[in-house]
């Protein structure tokens, strides 16, 4: 099997896997596009309903954290379903991982019925663009604070 090409799956967090997840990190020039994991976990507890963390799995191997926001009581359809967090471990980065975690990621929202994914970051994140627009995800012009916010339809 070629590095970086693996079976990605994504799990709930647990009390299980808390800590392994929260001793995930990203390099630290990435510190400044992505909260640490432990911050995220509080915000999901803080947003219980609307929050969505799942470690990400390569091959039984926790490589990465992701987390949606997913607000079915939001009356404006295109803001319902968000991609808040997507991570993959700093000594994993640069093999493929992110792009298929990604592909993952997309299905997931499919499986679940959502049509449109928003997400946003700095426009200075370029690896995250790039990986983004890989799926088609599309600036719409709209910007969330400091970062652009893109959209991908289902």
């Amino acid at each position: 099997m070629e590095e970086g090409y693996c079976e990605d799956n994504i799990e709930k967090i647990t009390e299980q896997n808390k800590q392994e997840c929260i001793a995930l990190k990203v390099k630290p020039a990435q510190s400044e596009y992505i909260a640490s994991n432990e911050d995220s976990l509080k915000e999901a507890q803080e947003n219980e309903g609307v929050a969505r963390p799942f470690a990400i799995y390569a091959d039984d191997k926790m490589i990465g954290f992701t987390m949606f926001a997913w607000d079915e009581d939001n009356e404006d359809q295109e803001d319902k379903y968000w991609l808040w967090r997507f991570m993959i471990d700093k000594s994993l980065q640069g093999n493929g991982y992110g792009y298929s975690a990604l592909k993952e990621i997309i299905q997931y929202f499919k499986d679940n019925g959502a049509d449109i994914i928003t997400l946003s970051t700095k426009p200075s994140n370029k690896k995250a663009l790039s990986l983004y627009h890989q799926f088609d995800f599309k600036e719409n012009g709209e910007m969330n604070d400091e970062e652009i916010i893109l959209k991908l339809y289902l």
